[in-house]
């Protein structure tokens, strides 16, 4: 089951927290507000407008070739959308060991990776993920490789993860790594939901 726990204080709070960095020097109206409204958090709202539906999507880009998604099912389900905190799992055939997991903090958003065995054990590489740099578009939000990550995988130290959502339409994870041919992308159609799967491994 999930939880969607956002009342419109709340949605005021989060609005804070994502606008503080963004208004710099742009004027300020009476209200408080900014004249222009914060691109992290219109991308924010429109992913907590998908909470509790989930969707059927495909790979688009694997470079290079990797097998493990090759005839699997790919669904993501927008499962739990607490105050700063949108849990996201990725299930890939009857593997539900992935979830995605964008949290608000000070300066901007941030995604991390939670990786769970069957067991309910926590895999050795797990809560790698990375921070937006700057505040993004409506659409489409950034998150370069942390330094909790280049400690884990240093490989991984160039990662750029990207999360795009066209309302409607499509949603859209991705990966790239800087000075090298490493990418990935999965493209989920919004327009058609699907039943949730089963919970994530872990829950």
């Amino acid at each position: 089951m999930f939880t969607h726990t956002f009342e419109r204080p709340t949605l005021a709070i989060i609005a804070v927290a994502l606008t503080v960095a963004a208004c710099g020097g742009r004027a300020v109206d009476d209200s408080g507000q900014s004249d222009q409204q914060d691109p992290q958090l219109v991308f924010w709202n429109a992913l907590d407008d998908l909470c509790g539906l989930a969707f059927e999507g495909r790979v688009t880009r694997n470079v290079p070739p990797d097998d493990s998604f090759d005839g699997r099912r790919l669904v993501m389900h927008v499962r739990a959308c607490d105050p700063g905190e949108i849990r996201i799992p990725f299930s890939v055939g009857a593997d539900r060991s992935r979830t995605w997991v964008v949290t608000t903090t000070s300066v901007g958003l941030r995604l991390k990776h939670d990786h769970i065995h069957e067991d309910g054990t926590e895999d050795p590489i797990s809560r790698y993920g990375g921070e937006t740099r700057g505040r993004g578009s409506d659409s489409v939000q950034e998150f370069h490789a942390d330094a909790f990550t280049a400690n884990l995988v240093p490989s991984a130290a160039g990662n750029v993860w990207s999360i795009e959502i066209s309302p409607g339409a499509s949603f859209a994870y991705a990966l790239r790594r800087e000075g090298s041919d490493r990418s990935f992308r999965v493209e989920f159609d919004l327009s058609r939901p699907v039943d949730p799967p089963p919970p994530p491994w872990g829950s």
